[in-house]
């Protein structure tokens, strides 16, 4: 019996996800919205292409929350886009509110499922969605560092001229102007970029990487990125449901790793069929757990702000 990813939100995101899923015949999917037909339509659209990936799994559009019970993983994407000006931290409010709902009627009709988090600002949606759903804290994971890096890489493998793929990065903190790229665990086939590039091109893609969301929203004008975090969200999903054990950076609840307590922040993790296996602590230097600090700090002033 195949497992059952649902998604909560069928914009761009949600769709993009539900596709990969679809193609790469993970899971079978329920596509949920509230908007009347819109996740019927792109559910069936998809469906429809399952023949030519040659993948057998179930694609179901809903506005109703009954369709997705018993889900082994649940996945929140529901939430309004960032516009051209908007930072992250501009949606929390408004977020907020949409989480507390969906997660609310989520989880108690899957409340054995794996909860990952994409609505910004995420890290705190990730915190929010976790107290919501009174989920173990393992089983409630944001999806921003995994981005975050796969941004990282993309900017690296292009100024180097190598491919993508035998670049290895790592993104920590949160998923926001204060993310914190680390070049000293970022490598293209085991050699260190800091042997590579001199430090202020490094600089200079870490200010990118930083800006990367944000670079697409002013390219797009009416909305942001869907196409790459998509694909993140379905190597978590992949990871998870296959008990792949993957090694990603995520933002999971801290409870005491890095000298941080009781916040969601992006860490690099082992990702199983449980969720967050092990949390993996790196050594860091001074600077590096300044940064850090820095980064956790931006998240602890939006958890005040909504009282969490």
């Amino acid at each position: 019996m195949r497992a059952q990813v649902s998604i909560l939100g069928a914009g761009n995101v949600g769709a993009s996800t539900a596709q990969l899923i679809a193609r790469d015949g993970i899971a079978d999917i329920v596509l949920f919205d509230i908007a009347e037909g819109v996740p019927q339509g792109k559910a069936l659209d998809i469906a429809e292409a399952c023949p030519l990936w040659n993948s057998s799994v179930s694609v179901t559009g809903t506005n109703s929350f009954r369709e997705t019970e018993g889900s082994d993983l649940i996945v929140l994407t529901a939430g309004f886009p960032r516009k051209p000006g908007m930072s992250r931290d501009d949606l929390l409010i408004a977020n907020a509110n949409v989480v507390k709902q969906v997660v609310a009627e989520s989880a108690k009709l899957s409340p054995r499922a794996v909860l990952i988090v994409v609505t910004n600002p995420m890290d705190v949606m990730a915190q929010l969605a976790w107290k919501v759903s009174g989920f173990d804290h393992r089983r409630v994971i944001g999806m921003g560092g995994v981005l975050d890096s796969s941004r990282f890489r993309t900017f690296l493998s292009l100024e180097l001229g190598v491919s993508p793929a035998d670049v290895e990065a790592l993104v920590m903190g949160g998923h926001g102007d204060q993310m914190v790229p680390m070049p000293r665990f970022t490598t293209v086939k085991g050699v260190p970029i800091t042997d590579m590039l001199p430090s202020e091109k490094i600089a200079s893609l870490i200010k990118r990487t930083r800006q990367g969301g944000a670079e697409i929203v002013a390219f797009l004008k009416t909305g942001s990125a869907y196409y790459a975090p998509a694909a993140a969200t379905c190597e978590m999903i992949r990871a998870i449901l296959l008990d792949e054990k993957r090694v990603l950076p995520c933002a999971v609840y801290l409870q005491g790793e890095y000298g941080i307590q009781n916040v969601y922040v992006g860490a690099p993790v082992v990702l199983g069929k449980t969720g967050v296996e092990k949390v993996v602590e790196l050594k860091l230097n001074v600077e590096e757990r300044a940064d850090f600090d820095r980064s956790v700090s931006s998240v602890t002033s939006l958890l005040e702000k909504l009282g969490i």
